[in-house]
């Protein structure tokens, strides 16, 4: 199971993101990403209740990142020990701004 609730705040948006981010979830959280990042300045990913992510899950961050490089600031918050270890087995560590 996947879930995604979304927080606007004037230009800052934060996505928490629950369940498993995988290959058959990655394009729900893609969908949304694209969807709502027009006019964002700052967007927040909090992660601190997903359990899993793959690889497709990560093309859906690093896509983000690409977008808010240009118009904002992304940074993820509340990765558990799981998702740091991926992430810093994948070198995501350093492209991620992580809270």
């Amino acid at each position: 199971m996947f879930n995604v609730d979304k927080k606007t705040e004037g230009k800052n948006l934060t996505l928490s993101l629950y369940g498993k981010l995988d290959t058959t979830t990655a394009p729900e959280l893609d969908e949304v990403v694209k969807n709502e990042l027009n006019g964002i300045e700052k967007l927040f990913f909090d992660i601190s209740n997903l359990e899993y992510i793959s690889s497709a899950g990560l093309r859906v961050l690093l896509a983000a990142q690409k977008v808010m490089t240009v118009q904002g600031t992304m940074v993820i918050r509340g990765v558990g020990e799981e998702i740091a270890e991926i992430f810093e087995v994948t070198g995501f560590d350093n492209i991620f701004t992580i809270e």
